[in-house]
């Protein structure tokens, strides 16, 4: 089995730099992006296995940007990343398909945990 392909979309660098650092130290091939567009934009999107991203972004939601996804065709399962965690989006995002919804701060383990579940239960492959 390959090395899984994880995104990392979040507006803020110092949790971009944080969560690239942790999962490329557990071996993990990383892609950043600042903003939901530039992950649609990605020339990778059919290879993801995996995408963490914050749900809050200046000019598109994480849970926006999840319909945009799979609107074009990706399965990929979302982790929901936020710093701002509340009853309605936490809805959202399980209604929307979330494999997992973490407030900010979280342990890096918990990420890894969660990672590793998301995953496991993604059986189709990297992006469908």
């Amino acid at each position: 089995m390959s090395t899984p392909l994880i995104s990392v979309v979040d507006d803020d660098a110092s949790v971009r730099v944080a969560i690239e650092n942790l999962l490329k130290s557990r071996g993990y091939i990383v892609l950043t992006f600042a903003s939901a567009e530039e992950f649609l934009q990605s020339m990778q999107l059919h290879e993801m296995s995996c995408v963490i991203t914050d749900v809050q972004m200046s000019t598109m939601s994480g849970l926006d940007m999840l319909a945009a996804t799979r609107a074009r065709g990706y399965n990929a399962p979302f982790i929901f990343i936020t710093a701002f965690p509340n009853d309605r989006v936490h809805a959202a995002a399980q209604s929307a398909g979330a494999a997992c919804f973490l407030a900010k701060p979280f342990a890096g383990q918990t990420l890894i945990k969660h990672l590793e579940i998301a995953l496991e239960g993604h059986r189709g492959g990297p992006g469908t």
